[in-house]
């Protein structure tokens, strides 16, 4: 658990676009829709182990 967190976090700073305060507050003026390349990669695997890490905390509660 503790590891897929660990890769989670790392791809999600991976993916910073437009990496100032005002494009995380809505100011930036720049819509990007299309991932390609590498950053597309770099979002699948983000989802892939989002998925794992909410499984590996479901099983954890579950199996006590």
């Amino acid at each position: 658990m503790i590891v897929s967190a660990v890769i989670m976090i790392v791809l999600i700073l991976l993916q910073v676009r437009g990496a100032g305060l005002g494009a995380g507050l809505g100011g930036g003026g720049e819509v990007n829709t299309v991932r390609r390349g590498t950053d597309k990669t770099i979002f699948n695997l983000t989802i892939f182990f989002a998925i794992s890490f909410a499984l590996s905390i479901l099983l954890e509660l579950i199996l006590g």
